[in-house]
């Protein structure tokens, strides 16, 4: 069964939001957030992209037109009669915490995801931070294996659905957390022991974040360390991590390799998108930047890395 032209090599399933946002550098009101939106726009780099989530009727056409623009396909993307799903969050001078000053789940509530048809043929998934039971939903739904898998997932799921996020670990290619969510789910201090845990499910590699400090690559044949990029000013960290599973993912589509040479080339890729996403509120700064910057803070990753 072939891909039409017109349809997603990518999709990307998560949550669209309107979050209000705090940092040292000032505040942003009722701006375009969710999972979805950032890794949606990140993989948009790379390949054509198809966003499933749900918006309420508060979420401004702008941003459709945004996500149209950056030639997103928005055919999965339901409305809802309730207002959006809105985060309220707050940085200190710790960029890797996020305080949360007020939640509304709101349309998220009821979204119970139904793939558009086109978009069950797609070789490339993305499942954002949501309801693992809600992942494997949509996973179900497919029509054929894709050929990568990428879930992701929070503290939150790990304490209240342990087993069914182990389920979904072995489900997927590839299932993202940082460092403090690996040692919570495999119940060790040790990231080496979770992430051999992580391979004996099926992953084809483990990649354990470190926030600013990069990430780490496992696989049966050894291991990869990524840098972060040392930004000078971190005006707002949202989103870096589901940029850089959308670029990820994106890359990996783009190339169509699933070696893992071309793996550690997605992740310093991916690392140079969710860098500049940084360097701005919302995705103001992922609105600007071009080709020849991605390929111009790679270049710069070699550099660092070059000894």
């Amino acid at each position: 069964m072939t891909r039409k032209n017109d349809s997603p090599q990518v999709v990307i399933a998560g949550s669209i939001a309107l979050d209000t946002i705090e940092t040292q550098f000032g505040k942003a009101e009722n701006v375009l957030g969710g999972s979805a939106s950032y890794a949606g726009i990140a993989a948009g780099f790379f390949a054509k992209a198809g966003i499933v989530g749900i918006v309420g009727n508060d979420f401004p056409e702008k941003y459709f037109d945004f996500f149209r623009g950056r030639g997103i396909d928005t055919g999965g993307i339901e409305k809802s009669s309730l207002k959006t799903f809105s985060w309220h969050g707050r940085y200190g001078f710790d960029v890797n915490t996020a305080e949360t000053l007020k939640t509304e789940l709101n349309a998220l509530q009821e979204f119970r995801p139904v793939l558009p048809e086109e978009y069950k043929k797609a070789d490339f998934f993305f499942l954002g931070n949501f309801d693992p039971e809600q992942q494997l939903a949509l996973l179900s739904q497919m029509k054929k294996k894709p050929q990568l898998v990428v879930a992701d997932t929070m503290n939150y799921w790990i304490e209240s659905r342990r087993e069914k996020v182990l389920e979904v670990v072995k489900k997927a290619d590839i299932c993202l957390m940082n460092d403090a969510e690996a040692r919570q789910l495999f119940k060790t201090p040790s990231l080496a022991y979770a992430a051999k845990k992580i391979l004996e499910l099926d992953s084809k590699f483990a990649i354990i974040k470190k926030g600013e400090n990069g990430c780490i690559l496992f696989s049966k044949k050894g291991w990869f360390s990524a840098p972060g990029y040392p930004l000078e000013t971190v005006i707002d960290p949202t989103g870096c991590g589901d940029s850089f599973a959308g670029a990820l993912i994106g890359y990996l589509a783009k190339t169509n390799s699933l070696e893992e040479k071309n793996f550690r080339k997605a992740i310093i890729t991916a690392s140079a998108v969710a860098s500049f996403n940084a360097e701005g509120f919302s995705l103001d700064r992922l609105k600007k930047i071009t080709q020849k910057d991605i390929s111009g803070r790679i270049k710069e990753f070699k550099n660092i890395t070059r000894f």
